[in-house]
């Protein structure tokens, strides 16, 4: 094994010294026609991601959509960013050049299995650099289908290339002189553990960890509008996101209409196949998964936590009865001795927290009352009192009367126990490439400035 994996690091560094010497419109092409491959093989990928990890099919059509937004958003936007750019110096020359590092490990997760490899792929192949992928064991045909496709779209051998790896065969990726860097989706145990090996040898990573996001309500205007967005922001994936919107912040007067209103929406979603257009409600990705996440609200109610919908398996799981699914929970209550107020709930639970009306301070305060900072959300009809309630929350993203979400253009990542390092928009170009100053002095003029290294 692993002669195998030292033979696929030396071909990505093999293809790497090929492609940095491209031109960028060269790899652009590229990146192009993988777009046109993704729409044109939505069905059959959005199928495979629905089949792997349970994925509404509506859902995995439109993350298909949203990888292709990504290699096109790079496609057009990316050779711009990458042009040099000059500084202003007193004589001579001097400019920051754009250089890619080498051969790139990512570690991406199953719960968007298209979209996760998009945004790590994409700016890395444009900048020039070559990527070794370990996608999630349960999503191996997806993986596969995502290498075929590269390689239609023209990323010649080794310029993108799977690695189907044990925990223990990291390190020896991560080790190789070729590999210049690491970028991981995933838990704070798996992120700690490759921040921890990067760290040792010397190689940049980027990490995108958990999250356990406020969705902070401020008034009562338009509330039928605030609560769709909510069951949409938790719902999403099945609750199966790291930027769901998890905990409910609203204020006293609004709290009992918003929990009515968050249950009922959440009573009438239908359990079911999830490539049958009519399902709402698609299992979780493992039986395991379903176990943990019934462990917590089993954990909640034991301390004293109401449960107004939910809180068990659904009825009907799925063709015999099978299936890993969870029932749509709404959880109040909840106090710092449960698991529920501190652990991120992946799944389908949603948690509504009562603070007082017009007290901006409590509801930042419970807001920020995590180790988690990834995203956020705030609700309000007076923008300017969202914005100064979004100034507050220390996360990497706040959307204000919007559920947290994803865009090509937008930076994405978080602070704390939720990572750090940005992927996608321009930011996301950046994270692996040496920044090179070139500085042009006129020929006799050049002396050592005194307190050089």
């Amino acid at each position: 094994m692993g002669e195998q994996i030292d033979a696929i690091v030396d071909r990505a560094a093999a293809a790497f010294e090929q492609w940095r010497d491209l031109p960028v419109d060269r790899r652009a092409h590229v990146l192009s026609r993988a777009a046109e491959l993704l729409r044109e093989r939505k069905e059959e990928l959005a199928a495979s991601v629905t089949r792997e990890m349970g994925k509404l099919i509506g859902e995995a059509r439109a993350e298909v959509d949203l990888a292709a937004a990504i290699f096109d958003y790079y496609a057009d936007r990316g050779p711009g960013f990458l042009r040099p750019h000059p500084i202003d110096v007193d004589d001579g020359a001097a400019e920051i050049v754009n250089e890619p590092v080498g051969v790139l490990l990512g570690i991406e997760p199953w719960n968007f299995p298209l979209y996760q490899v998009a945004r790590f792929t994409a700016p890395n192949l444009l900048v020039g650099n070559v990527v070794l992928l370990e996608h999630s064991s349960s999503c191996a045909q997806t993986a596969l289908g995502i290498e075929k496709l590269l390689a239609d779209a023209g990323a010649t051998e080794g310029v993108y290339s799977n690695l189907f790896l044990h925990v223990s065969d990291v390190e020896r990726v991560v080790a190789h002189p070729a590999v210049q860097g690491t970028a991981l989706t995933g838990s704070e145990a798996a992120g700690a553990s490759l921040a921890e090996i990067s760290g040792r040898h010397l190689k940049k990573c980027v990490l995108e960890l958990g999250g356990s996001d406020p969705f902070v309500v401020l008034d009562a205007d338009d509330l039928d509008s605030t609560l769709d967005a909510a069951a949409a922001g938790r719902l999403g994936n099945t609750g199966q996101s790291c930027v769901a919107a998890k905990r409910f912040i609203v204020p006293d007067t609004v709290y009992d209409t918003f929990v009515d209103g968050l249950t009922r929406r959440f009573s009438d979603l239908v359990a079911g196949d999830p490539s049958d257009a009519d399902t709402t409600l698609g299992p979780l990705s493992s039986e395991g998964a379903a176990q943990t996440l019934l462990e917590q609200i089993d954990d909640a109610v034991g301390k004293g936590a109401t449960v107004t919908v939910g809180g068990a398996r659904p009825d009907e799981r799925g063709p015999d009865g099978a299936g890993a699914f969870v029932d749509a929970t709404v959880l109040t209550d909840v106090t710092p001795q449960m698991r529920a107020f501190e652990e991120e709930l992946f799944g389908p639970v949603a948690v509504v927290y009562r603070v007082a009306d017009d007290d901006d301070d409590e509801a930042v305060t419970l807001a920020n009352s995590t180790r988690f900072g990834l995203g956020g959300t705030v609700f309000g009809s007076d923008t300017g009192r969202a914005r100064a309630v979004a100034d507050r929350i220390r996360s990497g993203m706040v959307w204000i009367n919007h559920p947290t979400s994803t865009e090509p253009e937008l930076p994405f990542g978080g602070v704390k126990s939720s990572g750090f390092g940005r992927e996608l928009g321009d930011l996301g170009l950046f994270e692996f490439v040496n920044r090179k100053l070139i500085r042009t002095v006129p020929a006799g003029t050049g002396t050592a400035p005194a307190g050089t290294g």
